[in-house]
C-alpha cells in the first residue's frame, strides 16, 4: 500500500530527525533543516535540469544544497543533485544523520569533509565534462 504525503506535512517527520535538525522552509518545490552547532543549513530545490545530461530526459531535479556563514557571507555549496523529491528527503536525511555521526564537526569545513563521503539515490550526472 503506497502512502501518500499531504502538501502540508513535512517532508521529513520531526521522530525521524536527528537531534538537533529541524524544519526551517517547506513549500512546493523547496525544503531545508537547520542545525544549530554547527550552524548550517541543508536545502533541497526543485531546479530545471538543464545541466543534467540531455539523454536522461528531466524536466526537473532536486539540487541538495549545504548553507552557511563565513564572516558576514552567506554561502551555499551544492552537495548534489537527485532526480526525485523522495531521493532529495531521503539525501537530506542522510546528510544528517552523517554529521550528527560525525565526531569533531564544528564548523563548515568539517561539515562538507563529511558531506563528500555521503551517497544519494537516483544521483544525477551531469554534462560537464571530468577533471
Amino acid at each position: 500500500m503506497t502512502t501518500y504525503m499531504s502538501p502540508d506535512q513535512p517532508p521529513i517527520p520531526r521522530e525521524a530527525l536527528p537531534p538537533g535538525w529541524g524544519l526551517t522552509e517547506h513549500r512546493d518545490g523547496r525544503f531545508g533543516y537547520r542545525h544549530r552547532t554547527p550552524s548550517i543549513e541543508l536545502v533541497a530545490d526543485r531546479t530545471p535540469a538543464n545541466r543534467c545530461h540531455p539523454t536522461l530526459g528531466l524536466n526537473c531535479c532536486w539540487e541538495l544544497r549545504c548553507r552557511y556563514h563565513l564572516g558576514d557571507r552567506s554561502v551555499a555549496d551544492v552537495i548534489g543533485c537527485v532526480s526525485t523529491r523522495r531521493a532529495a528527503i531521503d539525501g537530506l536525511l542522510e546528510c544528517m544523520r552523517s554529521i550528527h555521526a560525525a565526531d569533531g564537526v564544528s564548523g563548515p569545513v568539517e561539515v562538507l569533509s563529511v558531506l563528500e563521503d555521503v551517497s544519494f539515490s537516483d544521483f544525477v550526472p551531469d554534462r560537464r565534462p571530468s577533471p
